[in-house]
């Protein structure tokens, strides 16, 4: 059953290799061709930095995707099948539907979709590390359902900032959009509007930490169960 799921992710990870690369040729053929500013204003018109955006994000997705495999044969950790899953359907979900199919701008509140998901996905890392340390004779560490839940929570609003530190740097950097400061068509917001997106993002991986936190105290403190098929773990020697 184990290898089935792996031979399914497997087939899974290879589409959406191939969705990231495929693009690639046309993409760069487009920063070549584009205009670099939107002058007129036309609704959906895709500038220079828009494709260096696209092309950005599929290079930082096929390295993504190599990850988990270098990790799991450089060392002795091993990925969970679920986990594994939810981590290349959101790379999809982000780099493929989000950027080369424009849903960003196309489907209604996709990046909170996709950041809520990423606070869940980072909690359970957060629970993951507490288990191997839990696990390691030399660093045995006994801690509260309660404490475990708020290091998980911490440690996902953690590395969203990270992200969204990452995002401010290389938009100023490279002239891109990705904390979505403009509209589709170039135009520039400000004020209060132009906070509107980072805040979002980071209220909402806020909650999807949260969420993931409170599923794992009960199930920590009740022995549930629930994050088994996701935790991160070590190969015994």
């Amino acid at each position: 059953m184990e290898k089935k799921k792996r031979d399914w992710n497997s087939i899974i990870g290879k589409i959406v290799l191939i969705s990231f690369i495929a693009p690639m040729a046309f993409i760069i053929y487009k920063i070549i061709v584009s205009p670099t500013t939107n002058e007129q204003n036309i609704e959906g018109l895709r500038v220079k930095t828009d494709y260096i955006l696209m092309l950005s994000q599929c290079i930082l997705g096929v390295i993504a995707l190599f990850i988990p495999n270098i990790i799991t044969k450089k060392t002795r950790i091993i990925i969970p099948s679920y986990m594994y899953l939810v981590y290349i359907l959101f790379l999809y979900g982000a780099v493929f539907l989000g950027e080369v199919r424009n849903y960003f701008y196309k489907v209604p509140h996709w990046d909170t979709i996709l950041h809520t998901c990423s606070g869940a996905m980072l909690g359970a890392l957060g629970f993951s590390f507490v288990n191997i340390l839990n696990r390691q004779e030399k660093i045995h560490v006994a801690l509260s359902p309660i404490f475990v839940a708020f290091f998980a929570f911490s440690f996902a609003i953690t590395l969203g900032v990270i992200w969204e530190i990452y995002e401010f740097a290389f938009d100023g950097l490279l002239g891109l959009n990705m904390q979505k400061f403009a509209l589709e068509n170039g135009t520039e917001l400000v004020g209060r509007v132009a906070l509107a997106d980072t805040m979002e993002d980071l209220i909402v991986d806020s909650l999807g930490a949260f969420i993931m936190s409170v599923i794992g105290y009960i199930s920590l403190k009740y022995k549930k169960g629930w994050l088994e098929k996701l935790l991160i773990r070590i190969k015994s020697k």
